[in-house]
């Protein structure tokens, strides 16, 4: 079965290029959703055959930051060992500004380490 605990746990390998901190620790993800596909199995048989779809809603420390492009394949990609779930497929990433991203929403390691504490 896949978990949001398991997306955001694939999602904190994802380092910002800039910063050198993960997106999760850099609060830039709002949520996750994971829903098992119509028609999969049920949870009594088989778990080889399910297929799910995860959504992401995330944010970007600026609007306008250089990288924008390339983090839907950074995300997309760390959740590529994860069984029943096709990558490119069956993951939608939203990328919001709204709430925007201020640094009070990084952990509080992250913080310390760039100097916000």
């Amino acid at each position: 079965m896949v978990t949001e605990d398991e997306i955001r746990k694939c999602l904190s390998t994802v380092m910002d290029p800039e910063l050198h901190i993960d997106i999760v620790s850099l609060g830039l993800i709002y949520d996750v959703v994971v829903d098992e596909v119509e028609g999969a199995q049920s949870s009594s048989e088989s778990t080889s055959d399910q297929k799910y779809q995860v959504f992401i809603r995330m944010t970007l420390t600026t609007p306008g930051c250089p990288l924008a492009g390339v983090f839907d394949s950074l995300v997309k990609s760390s959740l590529v060992d994860i069984p029943d779930l096709d990558h490119n497929r069956d993951v939608e990433i939203e990328l919001t500004f709204d709430p925007p991203w201020v640094p009070d929403m990084m952990s509080e390691e992250a913080r310390a380490e760039l100097g916000f504490d």
